[in-house]
């Protein structure tokens, strides 16, 4: 195995490894910082690590009138996820499948994800999988049109829409970030991924007034291993936006030599740059209250301005 090979194949492990344990330690440390900032102590920062262990240690449960579709979407959603994780630039620059890192097939696996828990929602046929796979559609149609928005404004600077490409072209542009068109991306990524991961404004992900759940309605149904596998994802995409979020914007820090000491290193940036990430959202949720359903349009619809405007303003400044 030459020395691509074996740097790509542990790049791409390190990233699935590093998210697949990182996104709940995020959802830990989100909650810490919340509890703390309103005078409680809360629950330690691996708490959700212990929650996946426990459920799988659960007795699966399914409705009496639920199909083969119940089953699979957790899968589903775990595998896209794993996916969109493995040929991102995370960690390094250069994961395996890296020339397959175009941002539409990183949203199209995005979506792909979110069809599954919607699915799931629907399959039992209550009322609230049917309300949160409904109100999780329409949000997921209004947000991933200013992520792709936002990333082809970064991409008409880096002449590339492969996100490895872009974070190598930002290393050796330091400027670009600073730049108007950058600054305007950073602001629709930021509402994007709010959106996406279900957080406050947008969703809380605390509650279970039934008036208010959006994820949470759809994952009713599920119960032990089935439930862990669903959280997982959901926890694996938290830590893969926060982490696109910090590498198309802060891209320093990422293994760009096929070195082991280059890929300790991306490990340890990545998370530090995710839970700077992972800190500036609690910290907006501890300061804002759940927007009104109907409010949320409003909300998407500027993080859809300012992704245009930063494509213009890109354009303006080629």
């Amino acid at each position: 195995m030459g020395v691509t090979s074996w740097y790509a194949w542990a790049s791409t492990l390190l990233q699935v490894a590093a998210v697949a344990v990182g996104g709940p330690l995020l959802m830990g440390l989100m909650a810490k910082v919340k509890a703390r900032s309103e005078g409680r102590v809360g629950a330690p920062v691996v708490q959700p690590l212990r929650d996946l262990r426990k459920l799988l240690g659960k007795e699966r449960l399914h409705a009496r009138h639920s199909s083969v579709v119940l089953a699979l979407a957790p899968m589903v959603i775990l595998a896209s996820t794993a996916m969109a994780v493995a040929i991102s630039p995370l960690v390094s620059t250069r994961p395996l499948l890296s020339t397959s890192g175009d941002i539409l097939v990183i949203v199209y696996l995005l979506l792909t994800g979110s069809a599954a828990a919607a699915l799931g929602g629907l399959d039992v046929a209550t009322a609230f999988g049917g309300m949160g796979a409904s109100r999780a559609m329409t949000i997921g149609a209004l947000a991933e049109p200013a992520l792709l928005v936002a990333v082809i404004a970064m991409s008409i600077q880096s002449r590339t829409s492969n996100l490895g490409g872009i974070v190598s072209a930002t290393l050796a542009h330091p400027d670009w970030v600073l730049g108007p068109s950058r600054l305007l991306a950073l602001g629709a990524l930021v509402i994007v991924v709010i959106a996406e991961t279900g957080r406050i404004p947008v969703d809380n992900p605390a509650t279970h007034l039934e008036l208010t759940m959006i994820h949470e309605a759809m994952v009713l149904e599920y119960a032990g291993p089935e439930l862990a596998v669903t959280s997982l994802g959901e926890a694996m995409r938290l830590g893969l936006l926060f982490s696109l979020v910090a590498n198309l914007i802060v891209p320093w820090g990422i293994a760009t030599r096929p070195t082991a000491l280059a890929l300790v290193a991306g490990v340890v940036f990545l998370g530090l740059k995710a839970a700077a990430v992972a800190l500036g959202v609690a910290l907006i949720e501890v300061r804002s209250a759940k927007l009104r359903l109907f409010r949320l349009p409003e909300l998407l619809a500027g993080g859809f301005v300012l992704s245009v405007l930063a494509v213009v303003t890109g354009l303006v400044a080629r």
